[in-house]
Formats: C-alpha cells, structure tokens, sequence
C-alpha cells in the first residue's frame, strides 16, 4: 500500500467531453438493435440445447458450453431493457480478469471466438454464489445496506456493529454466499451451506479462500486504476478433472459494483451516494418509478439512462484495461456473425 500512499489516485470521471460525445452518438443509433435473443441452436448444427439465462444464453455443445453474453439487463431477478454494446463489454471484461486472475485460481474458459462469445469446459456448478463486500451499501432485498437498516445484525455467519451508515467501508472484507431458490437470492451461513450438503467441507473453504483473495486483488487492481471495487460475486464449478475452476463472469459492472476512488471520502462525509459506474442508478430508478419485485408490467426505462448504462460498461472497460473499446462492425448481422465463429471454433475444438 505503500506506493499508492505516495502516489495520487488516477483522476477518474465520468465527464462529457469529444469522446462520449461519439460514443453516446453510437449508442443512441444501437437502441434499436440490442442483442437481446440469440438462437444459435437453430444455427449451428454442432449445439443441442440453449438455456436462457438472464443474461447469457448457454448452448451444450458436447463437451463444452457455449456462453452468448447478450445486451439484457437484469436487476430484481427480472430484465429491466436492453443495453447497446452491454453483452460485448461484459464478455471482454471478463476475459480480461480471467487472464489477470489465473495465479489465484484456474478458469473455465476454453476459447473466445466472437466479442459475446466464451467457449467453456463444461463443470459441476456448485450451487452457491460467493458474494463478497468491502463496503455496506446497497438497494436489492439482499444488499448488505438493507438487511442491516432492518436491524440484522448477523448476516450469512458475520457480526455486524451497531452504528454503520449507508457506503461506509468495512473493517475488513466479509464473504455473505447465497443460495439459488425460485428465481431469487437467499442468503446462507457457511454452517449452512455445508449441513445442506450443498457444497463439502473442504470444497466451501477452497472457493471461499479463493473468492477473498479474487478480490482483494480486484480491489488493489481497481485502485491502481483510480476506481474501487466495492462488492462483486463470483461462482465455481469442479471440472470432470476433479480440479475447481472460476466460472460464469469476474469483475464485471454486472457481478460488479464499482465507485469512482477520488470523489468517494469528501462524498461520503457529505452524506452523498458515491460516484458509481455500475447499473445501481437504474436500480434506483425502477425503485422509484415502480415495484420491481411485484409488477407484473414495468415501465420502459428512459432512453437517456439506457445510453447513459451503456457508457459507463464501456468507461469501465476503458478504465480498468486501459485500452479503447473496438465497436463491432456493421456489414454483418451480429447474429449470423456469431453463428459463423462459434461454428468455426466448435469445428476447431473437434
């Protein structure tokens, strides 16, 4: 921590300036055509099934599973809209974090043939996401904010002091794992998940080892870029190998919250929300505009915060890779493009 106590955060933000200006252009002419449905297995004659997620579409493709990471949005365990470009900042972001993470733990990914595409081994999901915070925050019906304004003072095995406020950082980091059930996130204590028999002994405390230290290095990475990593999870699964491997997406603005470093003190002492670069503002809007988690209908989101969405993935990308998002091109329809290289790859793979 030394060098970043003598060195000054990078000035990050998320200001108008040439550059957005022609990117927002590029995302305002691609409303209209999101890839938010893909039907591969009508396409491409080597994958036999597709299970829609809410955000990727997962082909079985033999031994492995593709992965389309489409521009859906997801919050509240629903879709809220489609995001221009969403799905391609999603899947590179990833692939980036896969490739910087590997001295901690092995991955799943096999190939990348397309921008929305990852080619997977296929593994043994455990079925726990590891969600770790260094931060109480939060506005969904398991953020860590919420339950402890309610008064929950023990959540998922950790104690919880009396007298935190809204965006203060922890002591230290905390792992809070949920549970899948229905369509929605239940929060589980490590006891839990073991007297289930959702996961082993030695298995839980593996994962949960490497989802800590995953983030402290995310966290140390995010700084050195002049952002903060406030809370993220991630999911393993146990290949046919018997290794356990990092799987699904890391670090990303949807598995993701992040806030821009330098403005977050003198914010947080004025008792102002962070600067964030994640989907929480549009959270917050669908909080305030409807019942996310009752309404059978929801309103359309604005197209101002949809673009203004899919800024910030692209800013997030920018910032934490440090390189330029390359707009995919035009001439060919993003679907049969992606038909065409997963097909290839797939051929490759035999």
């Amino acid at each position: 921590m030394s060098s970043q106590q003598q060195n000054p955060l990078p000035h990050v933000a998320l200001t108008n300036n040439d550059y957005k200006e022609e990117l927002m252009s590029a995302i305002k002419s691609s409303i209209t055509n999101c890839l938010s449905e893909t039907h591969l297995d009508l396409t491409v004659p080597q994958l036999k099934s597709k299970i829609r997620g809410k955000v990727r579409d997962i082909y079985d493709g033999g031994d492995y599973l593709v992965m389309v990471t489409t521009d859906r949005q997801s919050a509240f365990d629903r879709i809220l809209a489609s995001i221009p470009f969403k799905g391609q900042v999603l899947n590179e972001t990833s692939l980036w974090w896969f490739n910087k993470t590997q001295h901690i733990t092995p991955n799943a990914v096999v190939s990348v043939p397309d921008k929305n595409v990852t080619i997977a081994r296929k593994c043994s999901v455990f079925p726990v996401e590891f969600v770790v915070r260094g931060y109480v925050t939060g506005s969904t019906d398991t953020s860590l904010w919420t339950v402890y304004n309610k008064g929950v003072r023990n959540y998922c095995g950790n104690n919880l002091p009396d007298g935190l406020v809204k965006n203060q950082k922890l002591t230290a980091n905390i792992l809070t794992p949920t549970t899948k059930a229905a369509d929605h996130d239940v929060p589980v204590t490590p006891d839990e998940i073991v007297q289930r028999g959702l996961m082993t002994q030695a298995d839980y405390d593996e994962v949960s080892r490497r989802a800590m230290s995953l983030f402290e290095f995310g966290q140390h990475v995010a700084l050195d870029h002049g952002l903060i990593l406030v809370d993220t999870k991630y999911e393993f699964g146990k290949g046919s190998d018997g290794q356990i491997y990092l799987i699904d997406e890391v670090h990303t603005p949807d598995s993701s919250r992040y806030w821009i470093a330098h403005s977050y003190q003198e914010r947080f002492q004025n008792g102002l929300e962070p600067e964030n670069i994640d989907k929480e503002f549009l959270r917050l809007w669908f909080k305030s505009h409807c019942n996310p988690y009752e309404d059978e209908v929801l309103p359309d989101a604005p197209e101002e915060l949809v673009s203004e969405l899919a800024w910030r993935y692209i800013f997030l990308f920018e910032t934490i890779t440090n390189s330029r998002f390359e707009m995919p091109g035009t001439k060919e329809p993003v679907h049969d493009r992606i038909s065409r290289n997963v097909s290839q790859a797939l051929s490759s793979l035999q």
